[in-house]
C-alpha cells in the first residue's frame, strides 16, 4: 500500500475525529496502545475522544447493554453528535466481533436515528460510514492470524516467576509440581511455559493426550527421578480435555501421581495473578507500535476498506481483515470440537506450530540406540548473556535425539585451542534453561592468533561441525574459521553462529538471544528511577545504556519507559539537536509533567559524555527542574532470561542442530566430512518473519567492523515514533505502510 510520499502526516486527521475504547478482559499493554493512538491522532491533527468502561487507564468493561439494537442505535448517536467516525477498539475476538457487527449495521442505526428525530439528516450524511480498526488484547494470545497478542509476553514474565520460585522449593523436597494456566480454549501460555522451563509434560487444549497417557506420563516421571533429577513439573492450561473431551484437571493429574507413584506433588493454581502486574517491555513496545498503525490504518481507511487488525508478524506491523481473523479463530474451535487436532494446531499459524514441534522433539528422552558417529561441539563466546544457557540445552538434547556426540568447549576459543573439551550428556544441561550467564564459561578472544592449535584439537578430539553462540566475537571468530580453510583442512567442517548478545548488533539476524531480558531490566530500572522521585520536585533522570556503538538497547528502552529522547551512535546528534532537546523538556515541564527521561547510550558521542549531557540539563533547567545521572552498567548482562529469550534460545539451539545433521549429509564424501563452500558456515538469524541461514562470507558486506554493527539496521524505522510520543512534530515517513494481507488462503487454509 504505497501512498505519495507528498502527504504530509501532521494533516492527515484533521477534521476527523477517533474514539479508543477498551472492551473485553484487561491485558497489560493496553494503556501502551491506547497512550500511543492518542498521541499520534494528535500528531495527525485529529480530535481524539475515550470511551469510558469501554484494567487499562480508561477502563476495561464487557457491556450488556450493547448487545441489544437499542444499545447500539444509543452508542451509534453518541458517536453521531460528537462527529466520530473512526473507532480503535482494543479487546479480544468477542470485542472485536461485536465492532464489526456495529460497523455493519451502520447505515441501519442511522435511519433509526433519523426516524426517531435523534439526529438531523446533515449529521446523518457528515457520519455516513464508520471505519474500524482493532488491536487484540488478550494473555491467552488465542487470536489467528497475528503472532502475539497485547498481555500474552507479560503473563508469560508472571507465570515465569511463579515457575522459578516453585523449582527453588520443589528442588529442596524432591517435589512434583503440577501448575495449571489460564488459556480456556487456547494451550499458548501452557506451551510457551514449557518449552521455557523444560516441564516433563504440557496439556494444552489444541492437542489432547494420546490415550493411556496415565501410563506414559508416569514412566516419563520415574524415569527423571532415575537419571537424578529432583524435580519435575508438569504444565497444564485450563482448557485441557482428553481425547474424549472430559477435562484434565491439576486434581486427577495430583490423585494419578500420588497414588500411583508415591510423589510427593503439589499443585498451584495460578489465575488472575497472569493478567497482573506491569507490562513487559515486549508489550510496551507491541503495544505502541499498534497504536501507531491502528491511527495510519484508520486514517488511511474508505467506505470500501474491510474492518481489520494491526498486528506484528515477525517484528513487521501487518494489517488482516477482521472477520477473516475471527473466521479462522473459529474453525480452531471447531477442530478441536470435532477432534481434528493436527490441523487445530496448524490453524493457530506457524508460530504456535512451529514451538509445538520443538516441545515435541525436545519432551523425548529416550536417546536412540543407533549413533551417527559424529561429533558437534558447542562453545560460548563473547560476552555473557541471558538465554545462552537455554541454546546450550536444547543443541545438546537434540544433538543427543538425532544419535551425535556432543561436547562442550569451554572458555570460547581459548578452550578451543587448550584442550578444555568434555562429553555432554542429557542431564548435563538439565534446568540450563531458567539459568542467566554462561554455564559453559565465554571470552571475548579471537581464532586467527591460535588457529594453529585450533585445527590440531579439531583433529584430536575429532570434532565433525561446530555451534557457536555469542555476539559480535562469535561472528568474527566464525570468519576468521572460514576463512582459515584454504589453509588448514581441519577447519572445513560446517559451523552455525547463534547471535547472543544483548547489544543486538550481529549482521543476519534482527533479534539477538539475550537482548529481550536487557531491554527488560532496563525498563524496570527507567521505572524504578522515575518512581523513586514521586512526591518530589520536577526531575529530569540521565541514563545510559549498554550496546556498544548499537543504539538498539536505548531506543527500545526509549520506547518502552516512555522516554523523552535517545541518544544513539546510529543517528548522530549535534549541539542544536541537543539545545532543541532540553528546550522541549523545558516546555513540557512547565505544565503538570514532572518527570523527564533522556536515555544514552554508551558509546553514541565520545565527546557529549553522559556527564555532559547530564550538565547540559542541570545548568539549563535551573529553577524548573533539577537532574540524576545513573550509569546501569553490567546488571543489563545479568539476571534469569526472560520468557521470550528462554523460548528464542531454544528454537534456535534446536534448529541450529537439525540443519548441521542436513549439512553433515551433504558434506559426507569418500568416508570423511569436508565442508568448503560459504552455505556450509552460517548466521541462523531471525529476519522479517523467518528464521534463515545466512553464509558468514555474505554478510561481511553488510557489516561496519570498525563500529561492530550491521549496516542496516531494521529498529531505527522506529526511532521517529519515539519522538512523535515524546510531543516532537517531526516528519513521519507514510511513504510505506503496511499492507492488508488474507489469513485465509485460496485453498481454505492457513
Amino acid at each position: 500500500m504505497q501512498r505519495s510520499a507528498s502527504v504530509d502526516p501532521t494533516k492527515m486527521g484533521v477534521g476527523k475525529a477517533i474514539a479508543v475504547l477498551t472492551s473485553g478482559g484487561d491485558a497489560q499493554g493496553m494503556n501502551a496502545a491506547v497512550r500511543a493512538t492518542v498521541r499520534v491522532g494528535i500528531y495527525t491533527g485529529a480530535k481524539v475522544y475515550f470511551v469510558h468502561e469501554g484494567g487499562t487507564v480508561i477502563g476495561s468493561a464487557r457491556c450488556q447493554d450493547f448487545r441489544s439494537k437499542e444499545g447500539r442505535a444509543k452508542a451509534a448517536c453518541n458517536l453521531v453528535k460528537l462527529g466520530i467516525t473512526n473507532l480503535c477498539v482494543i479487546g479480544g475476538d468477542g470485542s472485536l466481533t461485536g465492532a464489526n457487527e456495529f460497523r455493519n449495521e451502520w447505515s441501519e442505526l442511522l435511519q433509526i436515528l433519523l426516524k426517531a428525530g435523534k439526529i438531523t439528516a446533515e449529521e446523518a450524511k457528515r457520519s455516513s460510514h464508520l471505519n474500524i480498526v482493532g488491536m487484540v488484547g488478550s494473555i491467552d494470545n488465542d487470536f489467528c492470524g497475528t503472532d502475539m497478542t497485547i498481555g500474552t509476553d507479560s503473563a508469560l514474565h508472571r507465570i515465569m516467576e511463579v515457575v522459578d520460585a516453585i523449582t527453588t522449593t520443589a528442588q529442596s523436597h524432591q517435589r512434583a509440581f503440577i501448575l495449571e494456566v489460564m488459556g480456556r480454549h487456547c494451550g499458548y501460555l501452557a506451551l510457551i511455559t514449557a518449552l521455557a522451563c523444560g516441564a516433563d509434560w504440557v496439556f494444552i487444549p489444541e492437542m489432547p493426550p494420546d490415550e493411556g497417557w496415565e501410563d506414559h506420563l508416569c514412566r516419563r516421571l520415574t524415569y527423571q527421578r532415575s537419571i537424578g533429577n529432583r524435580l519435575n513439573v508438569i504444565i497444564v492450561a485450563e482448557g485441557a480435555l482428553d481425547r474424549h473431551g472430559k477435562p484434565i484437571t491439576c486434581d486427577i493429574i495430583k490423585n494419578l501421581v500420588t497414588k500411583k507413584l508415591g510423589f510427593d506433588t503439589r499443585a498451584t493454581i495460578l489465575g488472575h495473578v497472569q493478567r497482573g502486574g506491569t507490562p513487559s517491555a515486549f508489550d510496551r513496545i507491541l503495544g505502541s507500535r499498534m497504536g501507531v498503525e491502528a491511527v495510519m490504518a484508520l486514517l488511511e481507511a474508505t467506505p470500501d476498506t474491510p474492518a481489520c487488525v494491526v498486528s506484528l508478524s515477525g517484528n513487521m506491523a501487518v494489517r488482516l481483515p477482521l472477520m477473516e481473523c475471527v473466521q479462522v479463530t473459529k474453525e480452531v474451535t471447531k477442530a478441536m470440537a470435532e477432534g481434528r487436532f493436527e490441523e487445530a494446531v496448524k490453524l493457530r499459524g506457524k508460530s504456535f506450530e512451529n514451538n509445538w514441534n520443538t516441545y515435541k522433539l525436545l519432551a523425548h528422552v529416550t536417546a536412540p540406540d543407533v549413533k551417527s558417529n559424529i561429533n558437534i561441539a558447542i562453545m560460548n563466546v563473547g560476552a555473557p548473556c541471558a538465554g545462552m544457557n537455554a541454546a546450550v540445552r536444547s543443541a545438546v538434547r537434540i544433538g543427543i535425539l538425532q544419535g551425535h556426540s556432543m561436547l562442550a568447549v569451554h572458555d570460547g576459543f581459548d578452550g578451543l585451542a587448550h584442550g578444555t573439551i568434555e562429553p555432554m550428556t542429557w542431564g548435563y544441561v538439565g534446568g540450563w534453561t531458567g539459568k542467566g550467564g554462561s554455564n559453559l564459561g565465554t571470552k571475548r578472544s579471537l581464532p586467527a592468533r591460535m588457529i594453529e592449535e585450533i585445527s590440531l584439537n579439531i583433529a584430536k578430539f575429532n570434532i565433525h561441525a561446530l555451534v557457536i553462540i555469542g555476539g559480535f566475537e562469535a561472528f568474527v571468530g566464525g570468519l576468521e574459521l572460514w576463512n582459515y580453510r584454504e589453509k588448514y583442512e581441519e577447519l572445513c567442517i560446517p559451523l552455525v553462529v547463534i547471535p547472543a548478545t544483548v547489544s543486538n548488533n550481529i549482521p543476519g539476524s534482527d533479534f539477538s538471544i539475550g537482548a529481550d531480558t536487557a531491554l527488560n531490566t532496563i525498563t524496570t530500572t527507567c521505572d524504578r528511577i522515575k518512581q523513586s522521585a514521586a512526591g518530589t520536585k520536577r526531575r529530569v533522570f540521565i541514563i545510559e545504556t549498554m550496546g556498544g556503538y548499537c543504539g538498539y538497547l536505548a531506543t527500545m528502552a526509549g520506547l518502552a519507559a516512555g522516554a523523552d529522547a535517545a541518544y544513539i551512535y546510529e543517528e548522530q546528534f549535534g549541539i542544536h539537536d541537543l539545545e532543541t532537546n532540553v528546550e522541549h523538556l523545558l516546555e513540557k515541564m512547565k505544565t503538570t509533567v514532572k518527570r523527564g527521561l533522556i536515555l544514552r547510550n554508551e558509546k553514541c558521542n565520545a565527546n557529549y559524555t553522559t556527564d555532559f549531557i547530564f550538565n547540559l540539563y542541570s545548568e539549563e533547567g535551573k529553577g524548573v527542574f533539577d537532574c540524576r545521572k545513573n550509569v546501569l552498567g553490567h546488571m543489563q548482562q545479568g539476571g534469569t532470561p526472560t520468557p521470550f529469550d528462554r523460548n528464542f534460545g531454544t528454537k534456535m539451539g534446536a534448529k541450529a542442530v537439525l540443519w548441521l545433521t542436513e549439512k553433515l549429509k551433504e558434506c559426507y564424501r569418500h568416508g570423511r566430512i569436508f565442508a568448503n563452500t560459504p552455505d556450509s558456515a552460517c548466521v541462523l538469524g531471525m529476519k522479517k518473519r523467518a528464521m534463515i541461514f545466512q553464509p558468514l562470507s555474505d554478510l561481511k558486506e553488510d557489516t561496519d567492523s570498525e563500529h561492530r554493527i550491521p549496516k542496516t539496521q531494521w529498529w531505527l524505522k522506529l526511532r521517529p515514533i519515539l519522538k512523535i510520543l515524546a510531543k516532537y512534530k517531526i516528519s513521519l515517513d507514510t511513504s510505506e505502510t503496511a499492507t492488508m494481507e488474507h489469513v485465509i488462503k485460496k485453498r481454505g487454509t492457513v
